[in-house]
């Protein structure tokens, strides 16, 4: 991972310096002159807009595809900001409408609904609001388009309902400032805490965002209207976009060219999709849990094709499929808590050693569960260690209560921990480890999970050949590395 900021001095300084800019520059009547251009306003304002939806809207599909709720509602943000923006530029004082506060209205109602959207993107995955999200997210950004198209036209013909919002006149644009800035600055802490546990570009980038947006609402409450210094909000908001873009694309693009990037996007085929879409923030996940342990080089990706191969012999749909190779390859996020004295022990766990063992997926989903995994790959994260008995851990489910994709992770995550050498002893061979599978079925396992792998053990022996020549090529480069 990179690394991190540890100091909020930056964000806090992000807030403030455009402020104080902005005060400076009012309160020089030399430089903060009247540039009064109707025309130039619309032009610049609407066609930032337009190129703002069109990449707003991408970054939605985006989400869609990596199957990331987080980027869904970033998408929704943006698009509010720039889809308000084009109807801020089109209803122009002197321009195409000469009706009083709505460009006002519109630019406080857009930096408003952005922060709303943004502020949703920093709620964890688990909580209900988002789960009642995450149910209808094909149509949310359609939907939304709608409504704003919809907004557009009364915009238009009826400039008059949208200009009797109270929304510019006293007290009610304080209430929806102080709205504003206090869910920015919940979005902006959710986000820097995130970012100290995790270092991901996105948080950062977002950060930096969010305290632009804050800054942007001071200057629409303060400033005076063609006036220099007012012109500055328009700018922060771009900017507030700009830098949102370039994280997004560090942390799930950087596939080494941006058409390499996009490509990522089309995978249909699973096993494709998981090699392609391991993106930089996944990939730094496996990395760091990986480096506490040699022995377990490769595991994750081993664990996520095995789940993936079973996933498929049961029939799951590709969303399914996509859900268990993304919480495959991070189901051991939690061992990054682990002490190493504890995780790399050679001999047997005490008690103690054992209750801090078992407690990795739950640390492993509350990591995960804020940086968007949907609910599928969450259960994958903190159920695989669950048995079909109720004896497993860490919630004692039974039985069906158990989540399938989890059902199935568990089978794949054993299999290659017998078939893995480990530092206490040697692997197993494939029939000795399937033994141990047809032994646990009922018990710890899914017997129809067993049923599934022994089919896939009796038809594709070459798939087992493929993954253990692959591993042991891995396991070359991982000791020439060191």
């Amino acid at each position: 991972m990179q690394m991190k900021e540890k100091s909020a001095i930056g964000p806090i300084l992000g807030v403030i310096l455009p402020i104080l800019f902005f005060e400076g520059l009012r309160s020089s009547r030399a430089l903060d002159i009247t540039v009064a251009s109707p025309e130039g306003h619309f032009q610049i304002v609407t066609l930032v807009a337009a190129l703002a939806i069109v990449a707003a809207i991408a970054v939605g599909f985006a989400g869609h595809r990596l199957r990331n709720i987080k980027v869904g509602f970033m998408s929704l943000a943006y698009v509010s900001l720039a889809g308000m923006f084009v109807l801020h530029g089109l209803t122009t004082p002197g321009f195409l409408i000469h009706a009083g506060h709505l460009p006002s209205i519109l630019a406080q109602l857009s930096v408003l609904v952005t922060s709303a959207w943004l502020f949703l993107s920093s709620v964890s995955t688990d909580r209900l609001i988002i789960r009642l999200f995450t149910r209808i997210r094909l149509w949310l950004i359609p939907g939304w388009l709608a409504l704003l198209g919809v907004m557009f036209l009364v915009s238009i013909q009826m400039p008059h309902l949208i200009d009797e919002l109270p929304l510019t006149s006293d007290p009610y644009k304080w209430v929806a400032a102080s709205v504003t800035c206090l869910i920015c600055l919940m979005t902006m802490y959710r986000y820097w805490q995130s970012y100290r546990t995790a270092g991901f570009p996105l948080q950062r980038a977002l950060v930096y965002s969010v305290g632009l947006i804050i800054a942007s609402q001071y200057i629409i409450i303060m400033g005076t209207q063609w006036k220099l210094s007012w012109w500055l909000y328009h700018i922060l908001l771009l900017l507030s976009m700009v830098i949102m873009l370039v994280g997004l694309l560090k942390q799930y693009f950087a596939q080494g060219s941006f058409s390499n990037s996009l490509k990522v996007l089309f995978r249909s085929d699973p096993r494709a999709w998981l090699e392609a879409c391991k993106t930089p923030s996944v990939q730094a996940l496996i990395m760091a849990t990986e480096a506490r342990d040699a022995y377990t080089a490769g595991h994750n990706n081993r664990v996520a094709l095995y789940a993936l191969r079973l996933a498929e012999e049961l029939q799951l749909n590709k969303h399914q499929l996509r859900a268990i190779a993304q919480g495959g390859v991070v189901h051991d996020v939690g061992k990054l808590r682990v002490p190493d004295a504890i995780l790399n022990k050679a001999g047997k766990l005490t008690p103690e050693e054992r209750l801090i063992i078992e407690k990795h997926p739950v640390s492993g989903y509350d990591m995960c569960k804020r940086l968007g995994f949907l609910k599928d790959e969450l259960s994958v994260i903190r159920s695989h260690h669950e048995k079909w008995d109720g004896t497993g851990y860490p919630d004692r489910l039974k039985g069906e209560g158990i989540p399938l994709l989890a059902r199935i992770t568990a089978v794949a995550d054993v299999y290659d921990a017998l078939t893995s050498s480990r530092s206490y002893r040697k692997a197993m061979s494939h029939d000795e480890a399937m033994a141990i599978i047809i032994e646990g079925s009922g018990v710890h396992f899914d017997p129809a999970c067993v049923k599934a792998w022994l089919r896939v053990a009796s038809t594709d022996a070459e798939f087992f050949d493929e993954i253990a020549a692959n591993s042991r090529s891995l396991k070359l480069v991982h000791k020439a590395a060191q």
